[in-house]
């Protein structure tokens, strides 16, 4: 599993490079910009958020292990799961309410606070001061996914007035460097874990530093700024209007609610399914992370000049192999006849379907739900995900650690078929809505490149 590991994570890493550079020779030279006032404020922006994306995913490979290596049992770490995942959906409810009140910026440093206390109190082998880090990890992701992209449109449109069309390309290139991100972290949190001599603590002390640079900096390089507060109830009930008024809303929501809860699922399982065979955990979460970053490539082909598939294809191709996946899974964790190299493989296709899957659906939003609705139709899609993912833990929770993981594998399968479904209605609904088509590249918009 150590070799197996090694060698598909430089293959992996050989083949993004290898689609990265074909495809930046493919592309026609562009104006890039050169206006020095915005790329100053965009490196402003920049070194908060991929410091504090960096100390995010470097803590992902060993939360597990970590917890397992205090000796808890599978069902108390599904607990301490489920209470990461309740805190994230609670506070993610009221987080854009909270940022626009606080203020964006004290919301960032807020986070880099919040989330370094997360990180200290896994030094504790004590269960409730762990269930205690769960909940401040749960307030840190809320605000990490709500606060920086806040404040960067604010300061962007009202402080800079630069035009608008120069915010798509930002975060193109902070998401194409948030995969790179990942991947590094992974390779740095097996160095930390295995030569420090922490243990599996040692990624969470080495995020510690990351975050505390990332609120230093915001306090010190960001200004403040505030937005008028949208009461929450109108927020969520102008949501819900829209979601119930709109059958592409629904079918959206109910695709996301199903596919993200495996996903959510997915992350709790890889590790006790790959971690008995001697598999190099910070290599793994790496090699996932570049299949990931492979998918987000082929997509962007995909969607090209050249090919001109349309984001639902896409959609629709990720789901199924999402379910092809799960179904490989329920037999490679066969009690008895258990096969990690296929089960990694299959984790492997999951991560490529994600990257597939999150830049359709993230078109595929924008262009059914109105802007001002997004934030309360996101929170209702939210309620429903992470309830599924909790159940599923839960049911895990009860359940025989071998035939239970196969068990929950089975029933993953099963929901990613009811989510086949939904896109299959999806599909029938928009089929022929030249609103949710990729345009074509001749009549786009100038933007960026930065």
């Amino acid at each position: 599993m150590l070799v197996t590991a090694y060698l598909v994570f430089v293959v992996l890493l050989a083949s993004c490079l290898g689609l990265e550079l074909s495809r930046c020779r493919a592309k026609p030279p562009g104006r890039a910009c050169s206006n020095p006032s915005f790329l100053r404020f965009q490196l402003d922006f920049y070194q908060v958020y991929f410091l504090a994306l960096a100390a995010d995913w470097l803590q992902a490979p060993y939360l597990y292990k970590l917890y397992q290596h205090y000796h808890f049992l599978e069902g108390q770490i599904a607990i301490l799961y489920v209470c990461g995942l309740a805190s994230t959906v609670l506070f993610g409810l009221v987080a854009s309410s909270l940022v626009d009140w606080l203020g964006r910026k004290k919301s960032c440093v807020l986070f880099s606070l919040t989330y370094s206390l997360c990180c200290l109190t896994k030094l504790s082998r004590d269960y409730f001061m762990l269930l205690v880090g769960r909940a401040l990890g749960g307030l840190s992701t809320a605000l990490l996914f709500s606060a920086f992209e806040a404040w960067y449109i604010h300061e962007h449109m009202e402080r800079h007035d630069f035009p608008a069309e120069w915010i798509p390309a930002t975060f193109a290139r902070a998401a194409f460097w948030n995969h790179v991100l990942a991947v590094v972290a992974g390779v740095a949190a097996e160095a930390v874990a295995c030569w420090v001599g922490l243990g599996p603590v040692a990624p969470f002390v080495a995020a510690i530093p990351l975050l505390g640079l990332a609120g230093a900096l915001a306090l010190h390089n960001w200004g403040e700024n505030y937005d008028r507060q949208r009461a929450f109830s109108r927020t969520c009930a102008g949501g819900l209007r829209c979601l119930l008024s709109d059958r592409r809303v629904l079918l959206l929501g109910t695709i996301q609610a199903l596919f993200e809860s495996v996903i959510f699922i997915f992350v709790f399982l890889w590790t006790p399914v790959l971690d008995p065979y001697g598999a190099p955990l910070g290599i793994i979460f790496s090699s996932f992370m570049a299949a990931s970053l492979l998918g987000s490539s082929l997509y962007r082909i995909a969607t090209s000049k050249r090919y001109h598939l349309q984001p639902m294809h896409l959609l629709s191709l990720a789901v199924l192999i999402v379910v092809f996946s799960l179904f490989m899974l329920t037999f490679s964790t066969s009690p008895g006849q258990e096969s990690p190299v296929e089960s990694f493989i299959a984790f492997l296709l999951i991560e490529l379907a994600c990257g597939l899957y999150f830049p359709s659906m993230s078109f595929l939003r924008r262009k059914v739900i109105p802007e001002t609705e997004q934030a309360g139709v996101l929170n209702w899609f939210r309620v429903p995900l992470h309830l599924l993912a909790c159940l599923g833990l839960l049911v895990l929770h009860d359940s025989d650690r071998k035939t239970g993981t196969r068990n929950m594998f089975s029933i993953c399968s099963a929901v990613m078929v009811m989510a086949l479904l939904a896109v299959v209605g999806l599909f029938t609904v928009v089929r022929h809505d030249a609103e949710l088509r990729v345009p074509s590249p001749t009549g786009e918009p100038y933007a960026p490149e930065l």
